[in-house]
């Protein structure tokens, strides 16, 4: 009994200690070296150490142990080159690396008080030169550009997993069968279209989203204006039962609540859509994939001690193209990770399952593709915000709300009210104020603080098993393509 205990102790330690990407090699020989290498990881780390001590750290890409000018997700960690590698493709590789670092950094230094920008601008040759550097290193750096799953290995053993997620599993196949028939009344007849409020994103957008492309990892890359065709075109239509304010969505603002703190919260008086882009490998090719997220105040309980009720709430929405830009399969979870579905069309077939207790693929509906002229249309519920239902509907809305599109990397930097910016997410990739009730009981499954809104890349969606929304190797893993 003491073994096991201390084991569970041990297990419970590591799994909190965080990994000082400066202690391992080789920044660790080179903060040694009086030369040009030296001075630069020096610069690396006083940046490094300006952000935590500032709190602005960002979660969406992780630093790489022993390389924190590299950042790396799961995307390009599923492109870490192999021993065929030519040296050419080894550097793109390196350099997409290099760029998150670049993106990550000037959003951190930016939500610091000092000068940010010129901070950030200053780091730009020190990266380039230990990039250069790197190619001796190359099979380290190839070991250390890893993603952990978002999954805590202490959480599961002190909740004895292996016995608890039967439980577990028997509520999410509980969730499924009420989702399909849900999903069942929905295409038979809407009793609450009186109270819905349709929504339709404007065909303007401010700034593009980030799209890594390299024809040398095998990334699809567009010119701007094909790809602002492509997220106008698959950007859904919303049909919302309203019945409060909580129910209509907006932009993510940083405000001051009513005891005068700073809070996150939702704008309904400027309705945005926020998207971003992704890849993923299937059918062989690396594939666009279109990530829109639409943001409410709160899930409002729905009786006296509801777990999942809290502040703020919202829906992702993801379209997997084909190489012409038709949709393939469409996704979503709302902002926890939570309630992970699938609506695949006609151009693909789901791939046979193992028979286990982990969650799968769950598709309560299939869905054809849209012509030009058309637009996909989600059908969510009041309060919960559940997907009840998916349609097909001509483009034209004139009596829908316009939702603007903006970036989601807006998120990494939103101006405060009294001047300077902060990300909405916290140095975990949480949003502080959006803590659930449910994470008091869902923990012994081993998700941080379940029910809680999260950042890009750190959304884990499964309960029993492990599954991440940007694993890009996902949509391969339940659909093939048909011939």
């Amino acid at each position: 009994m003491r073994s096991c205990l201390l084991l569970v102790v041990c297990c419970a330690l590591l799994g909190c200690a965080a990994i000082d990407p400066y202690t391992q090699a080789p920044v660790a020989q080179r903060l040694q070296r009086g030369d040009e290498l030296g001075d630069c990881a020096q610069r690396f780390l006083a940046s490094d150490r300006l952000i935590d001590a500032a709190g602005t750290r960002d979660a969406q890409a992780l630093r790489v142990p022993g390389f924190p000018h590299l950042r790396v997700d799961r995307v390009l960690a599923a492109l870490a080159p192999g021993p065929e590698t030519t040296a050419q493709r080894a550097w793109a590789w390196k350099e997409e690396l290099a760029a998150l670092d670049a993106a990550a950094r000037r959003f951190e230094l930016a939500n610091t008080e000092s000068d940010g920008a010129a901070l950030a601008d200053s780091l730009a040759a020190c990266r380039y030169l230990l990039t250069r550097a790197d190619q001796y290193a190359l099979p380290e750096l190839i070991e250390a550009a890893r993603v952990p799953d978002d999954y805590s290995i202490s959480m599961r053993t002190l909740g004895l997993y292996p016995l608890t997620r039967h439980a577990f599993a028997a509520g999410v196949r509980g969730w499924q069968r009420a989702t399909l028939k849900e999903f069942a009344a929905q295409a038979v007849a809407d009793p609450a279209s009186h109270r819905r409020v349709r929504y339709a994103a404007t065909e303007q957008m401010v700034a593009l989203p980030t799209l890594m492309g390299s024809s040398l990892l095998g990334l699809p890359t567009f010119p701007p204006s094909t790809l602002k065709r492509l997220i106008v075109r698959h950007a859904p239509h919303f049909e919302i039962e309203t019945a409060s304010d909580d129910d209509r969505p907006g932009a993510l603002v940083w405000q001051h609540d009513a005891t005068g703190w700073l809070s996150i919260a939702v704008a309904p008086e400027r309705p945005v859509l926020y998207v971003r882009t992704g890849h993923t490998y299937f059918g062989g090719r690396w594939l666009l994939q279109l990530i829109y997220t639409l943001w409410f105040p709160a899930r409002p309980p729905a009786h006296a001690y509801d777990v999942l009720a809290g502040r703020l709430d919202g829906l992702l929405w993801r379209v997997t193209l084909a190489d012409d830009g038709k949709p393939l399969v469409y996704d979503t979870i709302h902002p926890c990770g939570c309630y992970h579905l699938f609506i695949p069309t006609e151009w693909v077939r789901p791939r046979p399952q193992p028979e286990t207790v982990d969650e799968g693929l769950f598709a309560p509906q299939t869905l054809r593709s849209p012509v030009a002229n058309e637009r996909v249309v989600l059908r969510l519920a009041a309060v919960t915000h559940y997907l009840q239902q998916v349609a097909v509907a001509s483009a034209r809305h004139e009596d829908a709300l316009a939702l603007a599109l903006r970036d989601d990397d807006e998120l990494r930097a939103l101006p405060l009210p009294d001047g300077g910016t902060r990300s909405a997410f916290a140095a975990d990739g949480l949003i502080v104020g959006s803590e659930r009730l449910e994470r008091f009981y869902f923990w012994p499954m081993g998700v941080a603080s379940a029910g809680q809104m999260r950042q890009w890349g750190r959304h884990a969606t499964a309960f029993v098993g492990r599954r991440h929304f940007d694993d890009p190797l996902l949509i391969d893993r339940y659909f093939e393509r048909l011939p």
